[in-house]
């Protein structure tokens, strides 16, 4: 049921949604106004689905008469949702517990018009209510403001505050939960469920009362944490009031722990203030990852920070380097045009890359530089969110906000700066071509370079000692997390760390993470980037490998892109492999791999 307002005369009478070929609908009506005459069911209305994009449909209502400006319209759609990329269903096999089936929801960036009918852009806000009734031994949770259970295992759900369609999220499944702080609770599966507490246990609360400090009020209620079955191909989905994380996330020493705080950061950026168009996602991510390493900064100090910057500059320039700098999805402003979508097939998920994080990161940290102090700048972005909460704006008005917030700058002519960045203070058509010119500090994170290569050459000089001695289990945990951080990094050096310098990357490293049983990709992907030949690849390419418990996209397809880039028995590995976890893989994950291994990919 769709409750709309006609914003202004001329609108026609006809009203076009957002929907998806696997929607089946049955019938539309338009319903007559509460205590109003006319027919309870409606009055029916005609309904075409019509093509429009590769990624969805355009759904044609015919309404009676143009609607006046400010008359309410309520239309009742009756539909059935199928196997849209929207709705995952998940076999018993695809999960933690391997004994009950399992549905989640997955909308962004334009996956939720597979869901139901809507407006599936991230311009328009609204809020939502819905009563879902499931099976019994089943537990349905949403990203909601408030829920109860009723009887006959029925659940009525409410979103107070105005969100877009991208953020609604529902999952159907066995799964329990358990408190963890004062407005948080954790999700999982009931096999999960002891992990998650102890993980997280009084961790998120610290998160949420330096991210208020920084960017003001928590305005969402509780910041519930969903972790989703094995297969779950992301790291985390900041659906409001419950986020969805990959249980890679438990780790066992809470060396992972962290990366909450993305998603928590999203909570004022993305979620309180949303880019109007995914062509400028960089709103979203760009503001999130400052604000991420902000909160970092206060809770970690600002060496850690400073090196998983650098990091993820690093990973920046990777990317640019495999892509080329002048593809067009590597700008910070993408252009998307439906029929350019329609004909050409760019997808607004293809957004979904480096750039809008860590090349929105470093405008954002551009215009910190700009402003000169950090302390001016925190309030400046404390008055941004207040300024745009709960609307969809775009670059022009973050920009000409921040032109007006501080107009000595402005007098300055920051905006006619020669160059690309006063290229985009000005919004000229070309935006962002090049990388902003910032770079990170390098006196605070050289402390923890230098640390990880000493602790490499130690383990090459004593390779008869379980690692030289390495004992990642004991690092501290801001240490472990900037390790967890640098791996990625490392792995595009192998055979060789660079770090501002250059040390053979030792088998008895390798082992010392194998040894950790963490799983992490990046000691995998050194490992075969090595040739590092070690029976039954005890570094996690065997039945009990970081590719057999998950299905994080982000971790599997770099691994299968090593083996299959590496020896014969590197090639040979990644096909037994898959053959024997590939039931367990998301489907979308399934063919990227397929496509990696040169299989054939159905349509």
């Amino acid at each position: 049921r769709l409750e709309l307002r006609c914003e202004r005369d001329g609108a026609g009478a006809e009203l076009r949604l957002d929907a998806h070929p696997a929607l089946s609908v049955s019938r539309a009506a338009l319903l007559p106004p509460p205590g109003g005459p006319g027919d309870a069911a409606g009055q029916a209305l005609p309904v075409e689905s019509r093509p429009f994009a590769s990624y969805g449909s355009a759904l044609h209502i015919g309404l009676p008469q143009p609607p006046r400006a400010g008359q309410l319209l309520t239309l009742l759609i009756d539909y059935e949702a199928g196997e849209g990329p929207g709705v995952c269903w998940l076999t018993p096999e695809q999960t933690a517990g391997k004994q009950k089936p399992y549905m989640y929801t997955q909308g962004q960036a334009v996956l939720n018009r597979s869901f139901f009918p809507c407006f599936d852009t991230p311009s328009v806000k609204f809020t939502y209510s819905a009563t879902v009734k499931v099976p019994e031994g089943f537990t349905a949770v949403m990203s909601a403001t408030s829920w109860e259970k009723q009887k006959d295992n029925t659940f009525v759900f409410k979103m107070s505050q105005p969100i877009p369609s991208y953020l609604i999220a529902l999952v159907v499944g066995d799964i329990v939960s358990a408190e963890v702080g004062p407005r948080s609770r954790v999700w999982a599966e009931p096999c999960l469920i002891e992990a998650a507490k102890k993980e997280y246990d009084g961790v998120i609360e610290e998160f949420l009362a330096v991210g208020e400090k920084l960017f003001g009020p928590y305005v969402w209620g509780r910041y519930d944490i969903l972790f989703m079955p094995p297969s779950f191909p992301f790291g985390g989905m900041e659906n409001p009031c419950l986020t969805f994380v990959t249980p890679c996330l438990l780790a066992g020493d809470r060396s992972l722990v962290d990366v909450i705080i993305h998603e928590i950061s999203h909570s004022w950026f993305g979620n309180l203030v949303t880019n109007a168009t995914w062509g400028e996602f960089w709103l979203n991510e760009g503001f999130t990852m400052y604000a991420q390493r902000r909160i970092s900064t206060e809770v970690y100090g600002l060496p850690y920070t400073c090196l998983e910057a650098a990091t993820g500059r690093a990973l920046l320039r990777q990317h640019m380097d495999t892509t080329g700098e002048d593809h067009p999805l590597n700008k910070l402003r993408v252009v998307i045009e439906p029929g350019f979508c329609l004909f050409l097939g760019v997808n607004p998920d293809d957004t979904y890359n480096e750039t809008p994080y860590e090349k929105g990161y470093c405008f954002v940290s551009y215009l910190a530089h700009l402003v000169g102090d950090q302390s001016k700048f925190d309030a400046f972005l404390q008055a941004y969110v207040n300024r745009f909460k709960f609307q969809s704006i775009t670059a022009d008005d973050t920009l000409e906000f921040f032109l007006e917030y501080f107009p000595e700058l402005k007098e300055k002519g920051v905006d006619s700066i020669p160059g690309q960045c006063g290229a985009i203070l000005a919004r000229e058509p070309c935006f962002a071509d090049q990388h902003p010119p910032v770079s990170e500090p390098l006196c605070p994170r050289w402390t923890l370079c230098m640390f990880v290569c000493f602790t490499g050459d130690a383990a090459a000089a004593s390779p008869g000692s379980n690692g030289g001695g390495l004992a990642l289990a004991s690092w501290d945990q801001a240490l472990a997390q900037a390790w967890a951080r640098l791996l990625p990094s490392l792995s595009a050096a192998v055979p060789r760390v660079q770090c501002h310098c250059s040390i053979p990357c030792p088998v008895p490293l390798l082992h010392a993470l194998s040894g950790q049983g963490q799983g992490d990709a990046g000691g995998v992907v050194l490992g075969v980037g090595s040739s590092w030949d070690s029976t039954p690849w005890s570094c996690g390419l065997g039945c009990n490998s970081p590719l057999s418990p998950q299905g994080k996209q982000k971790y599997t397809l770099p691994l299968y892109r090593a083996m299959w880039g590496g020896s014969e028995a590197a090639r040979a590995l990644a096909m037994e492999t898959f053959s024997a976890t590939a039931p367990q893989l998301h489907v979308n994950v399934q063919n990227y791999v397929k496509k990696i291994l040169g299989l054939g990919v159905a349509e």
